[in-house]
């Protein structure tokens, strides 16, 4: 039965009945093809036998999918596939990958030659766009000899299940950018620190180019030489990432939805801030409180946020910003960095929500992260041919001033803001936070 299941027949084949159909036909008209015609048949018949002998007289391929332990979500991941042959001769193979069921693909195939004792390899990559467990099915190959008559099937590694989580590769990128000092080639900015941060970090001897106003003069008359306090960059600061689950963070750009890139940039900022020794922590809400992360210190910190950042679920309810005010007043004693990741679509939306963004940048330094749409700006780009286009794009670029308008107005009750792209969601933060930082706001 076993190898029943395993058994196929190549396409070439039926492409030898064919010929031999025709021959028989022809024979009709001329005698002579007919006899050559039996012998074709009975010589296709031998090599059939002879063919599965080939295949099946030894264990002759092997493969092996390997898989990282956690793919990374709306990045391009490295999948690789290894092979082996013990046939004695050149085998043609098939290899056909069960995907998991997210990607909704059916027509993967990779087909190689493969010579004997022969080991070869194959990448190939996958986007996902969804947290989650992704599995993949068997891996199959099918092997056929250069007669190239029937063909084996052997699979391998049936049901493997990898992790989606939010993207490593991201935070990766932007971890690996600041140690390297390379972070103005992707977008992030040098920022001028402006007068002096408000932590000291020792006393040391006068050196020519130091800022007088820093002069210690009891230290000064102590040592009688010049003594300066030096300062260091402000560390151990709370700053909470603060997700909005609800409906609005629902609309997909890129395949990916408004929440799967908040929580993408939330990973990624969360290490860097952590690397710079600030207090990271997150909460998410929509009609209800949902997670919440005090803020801390620590290295290991960073795989807490990873497990709930990929734990997040949501239904996409409205959102009760009411809520949240009521909850950052009760579990954030301390002036904080809030970077609210949420999305308006219009003004009145923003004017009810108001009173408590404004209630919360009293006590905190608030950053409401909100997102352009980046279709609507692709329709305003384009040429207005007729009358239906031209109503099309006056509403799109009504939509989009009323962007900017709900940016101005949130700015002038001190709340700041980052309206940006998705796809620039990671950099534009960070650089607000290097900003805030640097002008020693929080």
């Amino acid at each position: 039965m076993q190898i029943l299941r395993s058994f196929y027949i190549h396409p070439v084949f039926f492409q030898y009945m064919a010929l031999l159909a025709a021959c028989f036909t022809l024979s009709f008209w001329l005698p002579l093809l007919y006899p050559l015609a039996w012998l074709a048949t009975w010589l296709l018949a031998a090599a059939f036998v002879f063919d599965t002998y080939l295949l099946y007289a030894t264990h002759g391929i092997t493969a092996t999918r390997v898989l990282p332990q956690k793919l990374s979500n709306s990045d391009h991941n490295p999948i690789q596939m290894e092979f082996g042959s013990k046939y004695p001769f050149k085998t043609w193979i098939s290899v056909i990958d069960e995907l998991p069921q997210q990607f909704q693909k059916r027509d993967f195939e990779y087909k190689t030659r493969i010579l004997s004792g022969e080991n070869q390899s194959f990448n190939y990559t996958l986007r996902p766009v969804e947290r989650g467990e992704y599995v993949f099915g068997k891996l199959n190959v099918y092997a056929s000899s250069p007669l190239r008559i029937v063909k084996r099937r052997y699979t391998f590694q049936k049901d493997q299940m990898v992790p989606v989580y939010p993207s490593i590769i991201q935070m990766q990128k932007y971890d690996f950018l600041a140690i390297s000092n390379r972070l103005t080639a992707f977008g992030l900015k040098k920022i001028r620190r402006i007068g002096h941060t408000q932590e000291f970090e020792q006393i040391k001897e006068y050196i020519k180019g130091d800022d007088f106003r820093t002069i210690n003069w009891k230290a000064t008359a102590k040592k009688n030489q010049l003594m300066v306090n030096q300062y260091q960059d402000e560390r151990s600061q709370p700053i909470y990432s603060i997700i909005d689950t609800g409906r609005v963070m629902k609309m997909p750009f890129n395949e990916l939805a408004l929440l799967d890139y908040a929580i993408n940039s939330t990973l990624a900022f969360s290490n860097v801030a952590l690397k710079r020794n600030d207090k990271t922590g997150m909460l998410t809400f929509s009609k209800a409180m949902e997670s919440f992360l005090p803020a801390l210190q620590k290295p290991a910190y960073l795989n807490t946020i990873l497990e709930t950042l990929y734990n997040i679920t949501t239904d996409y309810s409205d959102s009760d910003f009411g809520r949240l005010y009521a909850h950052v007043k009760r579990r954030i004693n301390h002036r904080s960095l809030l970077l609210l990741y949420t999305n308006f679509e219009h003004i009145s939306a923003l004017r009810r929500q108001l009173p408590y963004l404004m209630a919360l940048a009293k006590k905190h330094v608030l950053v409401v992260i909100f997102f352009e749409n980046t279709e609507l700006e692709q329709l305003i780009a384009t040429d207005a041919e007729d009358l239906q286009t031209i109503y099309h794009k006056t509403i799109a670029e009504k939509f989009s001033l009323e962007k900017r308008l709900m940016q101005k107005e949130m700015q002038q009750y001190g709340i700041q803001t980052i309206l940006t792209k998705p796809e620039n969601l990671t950099i534009n933060t960070i650089n607000k936070y290097l900003e805030i930082k640097a002008r020693g706001l929080l």
